[in-house]
């Protein structure tokens, strides 16, 4: 792609997400949304296979989709309340409405199916953006009218976006697929404290971009999209076979890696709340996201590769891309649990 275009388009991603999180008004939040779509979607297509344009196509209608009932209900909500401002959210069918349109934008489930195919379609650098850029200004709308939706609501979206996360996940062979099951439960997680606290939200968020981007780039340095390819990376890289181990276990959450600390603070706050058996299935949900994990690892690190495989064997091949954003993300990803006491800090 022409690096003129390419510039232009990420920064209209920029411009899309900035405009959303600054807005107070839903037509701008809106714009910011719409803004957002377009100019992924160039980027989404920009390799011209039929699969590309499939998932460009399902992304679009279902992000056209969600954009037309936020417009649609928050004009309903104008017109009972006179107000554009996202604070008076009076009205219940509009309120209810403009969820939905967030929760379908973001892929929680029970609209979450169009997730899993988009990202299969992508290659892992859009499919990256897709899964950390493009859920924020959804997420940043949610977080500002979350004193608005029904409590009930949104713990019945959590529970099943963890649920659907994790048995999804199960029987996937292709990574992309994995790792947007695994999005799914994250969402899952973030929506579930999102009415208690706030902060706890916005922690598992970060932590969750951090992880998918190590996840990501591991997957993009390894050119690895199928199970079957895994088995053979340790021939080409036996560190980044560890270190990728390493964080698809702290994307299960699993102490003391990073991903166990947003966990922990959720499980901790639900339980302080009053809601043991909430805390007790997602607890049980992460436990099967788990499982998932652990087999991407055992393919990886126990595993040897039979002899006729149906991919390609990376043997020893030099490596052209820049390591440094991925051994950041993925130092970040794996040891930011000792600051687990400062952090608590900041957020409880």
């Amino acid at each position: 792609m022409n690096p003129y275009v390419l510039a232009t388009l990420l920064s209209s991603l920029g411009l899309g997400t900035t405009l959303t999180f600054a807005s107070s008004h839903w037509l701008l939040a809106w714009m910011g949304l719409e803004i957002n779509t377009l100019a992924i979607v160039p980027l989404m297509a920009q390799h011209h296979h039929p699969r590309a344009v499939e998932a460009t196509t399902k992304y679009f209608l279902t992000q056209a989709t969600a954009a037309a009932v936020i417009l649609f209900a928050s004009t309903t909500n104008a017109w009972t309340t006179g107000e554009w401002n996202m604070t008076s959210m009076s009205n219940p069918t509009a309120t209810a409405m403009i969820l939905a349109a967030l929760a379908l934008k973001i892929g929680l489930a029970p609209m979450h199916f169009w997730m899993p195919e988009v990202l299969q379609g992508l290659d892992l650098l859009t499919g990256l953006i897709l899964s950390t850029w493009q859920k924020l200004a959804p997420l940043a709308l949610i977080i500002q009218t979350a004193q608005a939706f029904d409590p009930l609501l949104l713990s019945a979206l959590g529970l099943t976006s963890t649920l659907v996360g994790g048995w999804g996940g199960l029987n996937q062979t292709q990574l992309r697929k994995v790792l947007a099951y695994s999005s799914i439960a994250h969402m899952g997680w973030m929506i579930i404290i999102l009415q208690y606290a706030p902060q706890l939200t916005l922690l598992a968020l970060l932590m969750y971009v951090l992880m998918t981007s190590a996840a990501f780039l591991t997957l993009k340095f390894s050119s690895a999209t199928k199970i079957n390819t895994l088995a053979t990376i340790w021939s080409k890289s036996p560190m980044l076979t560890t270190t990728a181990a390493l964080v698809l276990l702290s994307l299960g959450g699993l102490p003391p890696l990073t991903g166990f600390m947003p966990k922990w603070f959720i499980l901790q706050e639900l339980a302080k709340q009053g809601l043991p058996l909430t805390a007790t299935v997602m607890a049980l949900a992460a436990l099967i996201s788990l499982y998932f994990y652990l087999r991407l690892c055992y393919t990886m690190t126990l595993t040897i590769s039979p002899n006729i495989t149906t991919s390609t064997t990376p043997w020893r091949t030099q490596a052209t891309q820049s390591s440094l954003p991925l051994a950041l993300s993925t130092v970040m990803a794996l040891g930011l649990l000792p600051i687990t006491p400062a952090i608590m800090m900041l957020v409880i």
